[in-house]
């Protein structure tokens, strides 16, 4: 069983470049943005572009499993106006084409925002649907919903939410979630050393959700405190969160196989992150 630990690198230049980014810092997985994350449209992905990209995966020893590409924040599948929803399922779906063309599984996302003007639950079923439309249009790639930290009108917060979006998805075999440490502790899933104890919060999302949907995790430290519904990440052990649930999440088999991705702010230590959590693997 592995732990694939890494960072989200740039992929500036072409997505061929994210490969070398994740080797340069002693990752064994990394997160990228196949596509300029600030724009609706990009132009397509070069044949030139997406061979480099799968040969230098296999030079590097990256596999799929360990790989958990994000999507454009502009996406938003729960749109409460039919323009809106309209244009973030196209863009959804041209992303999850990019990943299948890449060779790769998982497609992470952010759930949307009803914008105070749809109810919650419709908001939610808009997600549901949104996912069903893109998975039915593609193979092979799951589709990962991101727990947020509750700011603004945002879905997601409570496992509760992200289980109602997975309960109206077809394929339940095509849809995941990554868990994200920073954005639970601000949604008010205490991470700190009281969560080493049972009942945890991972104990509560077994209850809701269910290990057999993890695809990946952002792993984060917090800058604002418990339940602050606020998202700021911090560097790992600097925050509010410390460092004795990364500890934990290394040494728990129920976090195998899949992408384990730092978000911190500093990327000037991320190989140094990388090699703290590494040790932790087996302590």
């Amino acid at each position: 069983m592995a732990k694939y630990i890494g960072a989200h690198v740039s992929s500036s230049g072409g997505v061929e470049n994210a490969p070398l980014n994740a080797a340069a810092i002693g990752a064994n997985g990394f997160a990228l943005f196949t596509k300029n994350q600030r724009q609706w449209v990009s132009p397509p992905l070069s044949e030139r572009s997406i061979q480099l990209f799968k040969e230098r995966c296999i030079e590097y020893g990256f596999v799929p499993d360990s790989i958990l590409p994000h999507d454009s924040y502009l996406i938003n599948l729960g749109h409460p106006t039919q323009e809106g929803l309209e244009k973030s399922r196209a863009a959804f779906l041209d992303e999850m084409i990019r990943c299948e063309q890449l060779g790769l599984n998982r497609l992470n996302f952010h759930p949307g925002s009803h914008l105070n003007q749809i109810s919650i639950d419709e908001s939610l079923a808009r997600v549901s649907e949104s996912i069903n439309i893109a998975l039915d249009k593609t193979r092979g790639v799951c589709a990962v919903i991101e727990n947020t930290a509750g700011q603004g009108s945002n879905l997601g917060h409570k496992f509760e939410e992200i289980a109602q979006i997975i309960d109206k998805v077809e394929d339940k075999s095509r849809v995941g979630v990554c868990l994200d440490t920073c954005h639970m502790f601000a949604a008010g899933y205490d991470l700190n050393s009281s969560s080493l104890f049972s009942p945890s919060p991972f104990d509560e999302f077994e209850k809701i959700i269910g290990f057999k949907y993890l695809r990946g995790m952002h792993l984060n430290d917090a800058k604002k405190p418990l339940g602050s519904r606020v998202d700021r990440h911090d560097s790992l052990g600097t925050g509010e969160i410390g460092v004795d649930i990364f500890k934990m999440i290394l040494a728990d088999d129920r976090f195998d196989n899949i992408p384990l991705i730092l978000e911190t702010p500093n990327t000037d230590i991320w190989a140094e992150e990388i090699s703290l959590l590494r040790g932790f693997i087996n302590n």
